[in-house]
């Protein structure tokens, strides 16, 4: 029997394998097949609350494609016809492949041949059955999402029926900078959700927890409010998901890092589903 899956466990390498492992998701209620193409512990930002070991600034390395192909065929044969939850002590009520999320260990789309990769992962996702009764989400920080190579992977996703996850965890410059030692702007950030959203269904994904004591800051709650009242009429974004940490931070602030009571939560949901907005919360 392998260890046994757990929403605190969201390891790359649990399986073994280079580009798949599995999760068991809070947000998506079951297993959830992770799609790492940043085998390099890179990423074009380091948000603090990271899981990721040894993250470094950069960019994924060019992909095995023959690889990726036949760990995803293995893999998606073992969970329909193997013993895999048995070896993995998979609750009964978990035993269904609720998504192929491409997330992994840094910002997927930083990927140079991001679009042929989401192609083939929908191809052979279609062949084995998953698709389309299992989601296809690409969980993503948004930030390249101009760039004409990423627009041509969100339009294959669409194809497929798929879905973004757009990392929004910040709407104010200084907690952009704080959050996610990111530089980019809020207003580029803006401008890259509502390209996202034409090109294929979006969710706003939110990231909220007490950094050093300073708990949910009004002028945060603010910020973001008054964004999505900005984008509530000019996008195709249908969902906002709040979350809080859930797993340990490998990155230098993880001790000034906290869960965020739930009705903490609760409350700025209910603000938020104020303006008309479906609301979902993960503690």
């Amino acid at each position: 029997m392998g260890s046994k899956l757990s929403v605190n466990n969201h390891r790359s390498d649990v399986i073994g394998l280079t580009y798949i492992y599995p999760v068991l998701s809070r947000r998506a209620g079951g297993l959830s097949i992770g799609i790492n193409f940043n085998t390099n512990n890179t990423c074009n930002w380091r948000c603090v609350y990271c899981q990721v070991p040894n993250l470094t600034i950069g960019a994924a390395p060019p992909i095995d494609f023959d690889l990726l192909a036949k760990e995803l065929r293995l893999f998606l044969d073992d969970v329909l016809h193997g013993d895999f939850y048995d070896r993995f002590g998979v609750d009964a009520d978990k035993r269904v492949i609720k998504d192929i999320a491409i997330a992994g260990n840094g910002e997927p789309t930083t990927l140079k041949d991001f679009a042929r990769a989401v192609g083939l992962i929908g191809q052979i996702a279609t062949e084995a059955g998953v698709f389309p009764a299992s989601d296809y989400v690409l969980i993503t920080n948004g930030s390249l999402i101009h760039l004409p190579r990423v627009q041509e992977g969100l339009k294959i996703l669409n194809d497929y029926h798929g879905q973004v996850w757009f990392k929004f965890d910040s709407a104010t410059e200084a907690g952009r900078k704080l959050v996610n030692n990111s530089s980019q702007s809020c207003l580029a950030a803006v401008e890259n959700l509502l390209i996202a959203s034409q090109l294929c269904p979006t969710k706003l994904q939110t990231c909220l927890f007490d950094f050093a004591g300073r708990g949910l800051p009004d002028s945060e709650k603010l910020a973001y409010l008054e964004i999505l009242k900005q984008i509530k009429n000019h996008s195709n974004v249908h969902r906002i998901m709040l979350y809080t940490i859930a797993r340990p931070s490998a990155q230098p602030e993880a001790g000034q890092l906290a869960k965020l009571p739930a009705e903490t939560m609760e409350a700025f949901a209910a603000e938020i589903r104020a303006l008309g907005l479906d609301v979902s919360v993960s503690v």
